[in-house]
């Protein structure tokens, strides 16, 4: 069913541009399908940044993602991508396998991985130039997001060039709150296979994917709230939030629960007027 799912999502999107395609990899916890018995089921899911689920599979019981990580990609083409993955996903094993595959990576970097987070984290960040600025305003919050680069001879991880920082600054006008972050990355991209922008893009491409998977599917789906736990259900019925997130998103609805609302008004009409079918 994943891979149906995948293949029509597939066939109805429209042709990559010239250039690197972004996919996120990331995973979530069905937390309503844990039983008295039984643990929660925890999907994997390998999505484009628009939204796009390429592929998904279910993480095994007592494991975690990290050994899940290379199967899910097994059976997509990644010729041409960067793959973008939070820093559980920071694993030297990962990084080869990507680049075998002839995949470049942007993988963050935390304190789990203390000798290369130290390193990273210890440049002279204020002497070095700015290689992007970002500034929005919206939903009465101001954002500001800072990027710089760092070229490396050698840094100890498969084939890592750069090392980057991001700053976001978020002000909150409504409770006047001021939040500073520090985030720290590393890539295989070598210094001008990529402008400050589309790094910036990335990177925030990969924390909006992450909100898709954790944040949509719960507040417009209620996934967290469903009780469904027998045999691969949990996962048919995310496969199926899947396909409805990505139609939705391919039709250019970023909106989804306001898709929603309008395709509800709109079920007396033939499938083929929703776009729905292939």
């Amino acid at each position: 069913m994943d891979r149906a799912i995948n293949d029509f999502l597939t066939a109805r999107a429209t042709p990559a541009g010239p250039g690197l395609r972004a996919i996120a990899v990331d995973g979530k916890a069905l937390r309503g399908s844990r039983t008295h018995v039984t643990g929660h089921v925890t999907l994997l899911a390998a999505m484009d940044h628009t939204g796009h689920v390429l592929a998904q599979r279910q993480v095994a019981d007592k494991s975690n993602e990290i050994p899940a990580f290379r199967p899910l990609l097994d059976s997509v083409d990644l010729t041409g991508t960067v793959i973008t993955a939070d820093a559980l996903h920071t694993q030297h094993a990962h990084g080869t396998y990507l680049r075998e595959r002839g995949a470049h990576y942007i993988a963050q970097v935390k304190a789990n991985h203390p000798g290369l987070f130290d390193r990273v984290r210890r440049l002279p960040w204020r002497e070095i130039t700015l290689d992007h600025y970002d500034r929005t305003r919206a939903h009465h919050r101001l954002e500001i997001r800072r990027l710089k680069t760092a070229a490396f001879a050698h840094l100890d991880h498969p084939d890592a060039h750069q090392a980057l920082q991001v700053v976001p600054w978020r002000a909150d006008f409504t409770t006047g709150e001021l939040t500073i972050e520090r985030v720290y990355l590393t890539t295989s991209l070598p210094p001008g296979a990529a402008t400050g922008a589309q790094l910036a893009d990335w990177i925030r491409g990969h924390w909006k994917i992450e909100n898709l998977l954790h944040h949509v599917r719960n507040r417009t789906f209620r996934e967290d709230d469903s009780k469904i736990h027998a045999d691969h259900l949990p996962r048919i019925m995310t496969g199926l939030r899947n396909l409805a997130i990505g139609v939705h998103r391919q039709n250019g609805h970023t909106n989804i629960a306001a898709a929603l609302r309008h395709t509800a008004r709109d079920r007396r009409k033939p499938l083929a007027a929703l776009g729905l079918t292939g």
